[in-house]
């Protein structure tokens, strides 16, 4: 219908000029300031209405009856199209922001290494000055090591004489030096700092990290940006157990207010053991809080000796006092928001009383770097994100509650690992056999929940162990043991771990056996911005038993918390740590954590590859070469050590405890037997001679079994699928094992399953030699690729060989893999009798 002239002026007159326009044949429409605010109603309900729906809309808001239907796409079109040029606008001008402080940030520390440069060019010079010559070098040479030292210790030594720490004058004094001390470190040349390996700055990275460099103690230092408030970061950072997993407990024991406004604390602190074969730390501490004459924030913190006449904590039975040296937090507000942080850590974690072999954990500066300065830096980041992103996860939870999980199992895990009196906890007397240690925990506090758990369980049984492995990355055992569980866990111990989170009795069924194992499936829950910490549900499949009908197999839920998988990362500590949960997965239930830590003790960075696969791949490099492996494997083996630890942790009634505790006992056995196994077999170095491969490649030998591959391929196919087809040429199997495609043979049987794999075969499975013949050949099929198996398989059995048109496929992770095509033939042995079939995978890659 025509609208009139005087109509139209005067509908122009009420539109707002910010008001939307679409275009109906060629001409504009204007909507009322009414309309409009109707129009922006719906949108914020359903930004992309289906046509039914705007229809719907017309008849139900009679302001919209003379806009047609086709005008209110529009509308809604150019709406979201504008909320997607907003959204980028506000991303672009956050990575401006960005960028703008990280290129502060590089610039800070430009001029900050350039003044290192200077001072060590004017050292070289004074030194080259007041060095004697050579010959009197040779009859004075203790004389110039006295002078290179006392001038290292200068640079070290602190500026100013211990103070008086009995009144508040002293204390203040006390507290202004170390702050000093502590703004020399974070933004001047106080510390000789180098980058840590594997860590280059961007603005996708994390911040600049570098470690000390012959200096007392181990220190490390970092320096980034977060999208926090000062005032919030500094909040964040003192309630330092919230983040920092090894913090058992931080003691505020007196405050005093300065006159500038800032506070002096001062502190008891306790760190949990990393192991079970050394106590743990506490320190005695003083923190200064205060704001710089800029408006930066500063927290620094620094060890109360005795010489300095204050207040003391005596000597606490289970930890070795250590020292912390000037450290501390230098948090500045960045433009357009968020702060710029820096973070010194300084230490001297007193490692002459520890064993030998466990010294790299107290000496590394890498190590320090990992588990406190970056921990610092990832949870201010990961609460940036969640606070920016909030929303609900998987399991209906909000990030705080994941994390507060995530820090439930570290927490209860270094608990059980250490096992302190003052919890509860009491140790019992061995079999004679020192190498489990069995504690047992009264506390009614320990199975406090909302599910009825106490009413059973009144005790817990901790048993513990520590042990040391060589050559064997932690990050790839870790990987393993998360990803095969069947290799070591028993599902009668998982399924009576479990009774913990159940209000019914449980009976305990036979003795351990380890493999004996259903279903496995890994439901992720959540993952941290760094990708470095997975949490998620482990559902194994009918291993236990239900209550209310006698036998009925039911499904087992873990919480499990998945650190440490980086093979990449420098001085990372591995861990797998989980509890059994109830399906109803309540908030309040107790967790009983049990699990694995895995600490390199070289501070070497591992040269393995992160894509290597879970396999033997070592194995095949012996042969010809004899013990001598290949020099990949060299290379990345080196001389790698690594301590393990492990802690299973079982509710039970007190009437039950010798049972248990034998249980307990040779479960952790089995466990430990379990996990060498596993890192001999992943162990890069070699395996010895062709007799051990027996049992693990199957039978018969594995070079023979690639000779009757080869030579059925050459049959069927009429072309060589080898380079070396020499009969009892050893190189035929090196040469199977390294070809490009996936080539994997499985049983001729009702369920045909997988006996052996190459190198790709294994990557594109997902899997290794120990957990192959647990896939059957229609697992790794769709429904597509089934039908097509189906199809061809009397060709296979008849002819000899089959082609498969590509499709998909799935490995025993579940992750989709594509493949160009499949070639398929029987394996005949030396009596012309089928062994085998032999699928070989051409081009294949992941979805």
């Amino acid at each position: 219908m025509a609208m009139s002239r005087k109509d139209g002026n005067k509908m122009s007159r009420a539109v707002s000029s910010a008001s939307a326009g679409s275009i109906d044949n060629g001409k504009y429409v204007r909507y009322t300031p009414e309309q409009v605010e109707v129009l922006e109603k719906l949108y914020h309900e359903c930004p992309k209405p289906s046509s039914m729906r705007r229809q719907q809309l017309i008849r139900e808001f009679p302001i919209l009856s003379n806009i047609e239907t086709k005008q209110i796409k529009v509308w809604f079109q150019n709406r979201r199209c504008r909320d997607k040029q907003r959204k980028e606008s506000s991303r672009l001008q956050s990575v401006n922001r960005k960028l703008t402080a990280m290129n502060r940030l590089l610039m800070e520390e430009n001029d900050r290494l350039q003044k290192q440069v200077s001072q060590l060019v004017y050292e070289n010079s004074y030194f080259r000055q007041h060095t004697p010559s050579q010959d009197v070098l040779m009859t004075k040479g203790t004389s110039c090591e006295s002078v290179v030292s006392s001038s290292q210790q200068h640079q070290l030594a602190p500026q100013h004489p211990p103070r008086d720490a009995t009144s508040p004058a002293g204390l203040l004094s006390i507290a202004e030096v170390t702050l000093t001390e502590f703004i020399s470190k974070a933004t001047g040349t106080a510390v000789e700092w180098v980058q840590m390996p594997g860590m280059k700055p961007g603005p996708d990275s994390i911040g600049i990290i570098s470690i000390s460099h012959g200096c007392t103690g181990v220190a490390a230092r970092a320096c980034g940006l977060v999208g926090l408030e000062p005032n919030r970061v500094v909040e964040m950072l003192k309630d330092r157990p919230s983040w920092f997993r090894d913090c058992r407990t931080v003691d505020v024991l007196n405050v005093l207010p300065t006159a500038s406004g800032g506070t002096i604390e001062i502190l008891y602190m306790q760190l949990y053991a990393p192991t079970t074969l050394a106590p743990g730390r506490d320190f005695w501490l003083l923190r200064y809080t205060s704001v710089l004459d800029d408006g930066s924030l500063v927290v620094c913190e620094r060890s109360l000796s005795d010489t300095q006449n204050g207040s003391s904590m005596p000597p606490v039975r289970n930890f070795v006092r250590a020292e912390m040296l000037p450290s501390g937090y230098l948090i500045r507000p960045c433009e357009g928001g968020g702060s710029i942080i820096h973070i010194v850590d300084h230490m001297n974690l007193e490692a002459s009383g520890v064993p030998e072999v466990l010294r790299p954990l107290y000496e590394s500066s890498t190590m320090l770097a990992q588990k406190t300065t970056m921990a610092a830096l990832c949870q201010l980041r990961q609460i940036s994100q969640d606070i920016s992103q909030a929303s609900l996860t998987n399991w209906g939870r909000r990030p705080p509650a994941l994390r507060a999980l995530s820090h439930q199992l570290s927490r209860g895990f270094n608990e059980a690992l250490n096992g302190f009196s003052d919890e509860g906890w009491a140790s019992i007397g061995n079999d004679g056999v020192d190498d489990v240690t069995i504690l047992v925990n009264s506390n009614p506090e320990k199975l406090v929940g909302s599910n009825g758990c106490t009413s059973i369980c009144d005790a817990v049984l901790c048993a513990k162990a520590s042990m040391l492995l060589q050559n064997v990355p932690p990050a790839l055992l870790l990987r393993f043991l998360r990803e095969h569980r069947s290799e070591w866990a028993d599902n009668n111990i998982d399924a009576y771990a479990a009774t913990a989170v159940k209000t019914g009795p449980f009976t305990y069924l036979g003795q351990p056996r380890v493999g004996n194992f259903g279903g496995h499936v890994i439901l992720p829950l959540s993952q941290t911005i760094e990708h470095e910490e997975l949490l998620e549900v482990i559902k194994l499949e009918g291993v236990g038993y239900s209550s209310d009908v006698a036998m009925m197999p039911r499904d087992v839920f873990l919480l499990q918390l998945c650190s440490g998988t980086d093979e990449n990362a420098v001085g990372t500590c591995s861990e797998l740590i989980f509890a059994p949960i109830d399906p109803s997965f309540a908030d309040n239930a107790p967790l009983l954590p049990s699990g694995f830590r895995i600490i390199p003790l070289d501070s070497g960075k591992e040269l393995s590859s992160p894509n290597r696969t879970l396999d033997l791949a070592s194995v095949l490099e012996t042969g010809a070469a004899g013990n001598k492996p290949s020099k990949d494997l060299a290379l990345s083996s080196g001389a790698s050590r690594s301590v393990v630890s492990i802690a299973f942790e079982f509710a039970f009634e007190s009437h039950m405890q010798d049972s248990v505790t034998s249980m307990a006992r040779q479960y952790l056995r089995s466990i430990i037997s379990s996990v060498q196994r596993v890192a001999f077999a992943l162990s890069p170095s070699p395996l010895g001679s062709h007799a051990d491969l027996r049992p693990l490649l199957g039978t018969p030998e594995a070079h023979t079994l690639a000779l009757w591959i080869a030579r059925s391929y050459r049959n069927y196919m009429g072309t060589e699928l080898l380079k070396f087809n020499g009969e009892g040429n050893n190189l035929v199997l090196k040469d199977l094992w390294h070809y490009s495609d996936a080539i994997m043979c499985c049983s001729v049987k009702a369920l045909p399953v997988f006996t052996f794999s190459n190198q790709a075969g294994l990557d594109m499975l997902e899997t290794t030699f120990l957990a192959l013949q647990d896939i059957p050949l229609e697992k790794i099929f769709d429904d597509h690729g089934r039908k097509n198996l189906c199809f061809q398989f009397p060709q296979i059995m008849n002819q000899g060989v089959a082609s498969l048109q590509g499709g998909i496929c799935v490995s025993s992770m579940g992750r989709p893999i594509s493949y160009e095509r499949a070639v398929a033939w029987k394996v005949l042995n030396e009596d012309d009798n089928v062994h085998c079939l032999c699928f070989m995978f051409v081009n294949w890659s992941f979805v």
